[in-house]
């Protein structure tokens, strides 16, 4: 019985798109997590409505932080360059 060689190894078809659903799904569920937090704490006298518009501007607040600030000055590093 002979070797095939087109032999399955996941760490090397790994798509590349999932790393980014990953990263955008843990984004949102930080934004979501701080979103509420910081809602409870400065929109207590605030009417339910005004609380949902509070929510998601917070939450869209922070994805658009990360995307637009944090997440460039993060990858433009030196250091996570592999260089062999």
């Amino acid at each position: 019985m002979g070797a095939h060689n087109n032999v399955h190894i996941p760490g090397e078809s790994w798509p590349h798109f999932t790393w980014l659903a990953i990263e955008f799904f843990i984004t949102l569920a930080v934004g979501a997590l701080s979103s509420r937090e910081i809602v409870n704490i400065i929109a207590k006298e605030a009417t339910p409505d005004m609380q949902n518009w509070y929510f998601f501007g917070i939450i869209a607040g922070i994805i658009l932080a990360w995307y637009m600030g944090i997440r460039p000055l993060v990858f433009k590093r030196k250091i996570l360059e592999t260089r062999y």
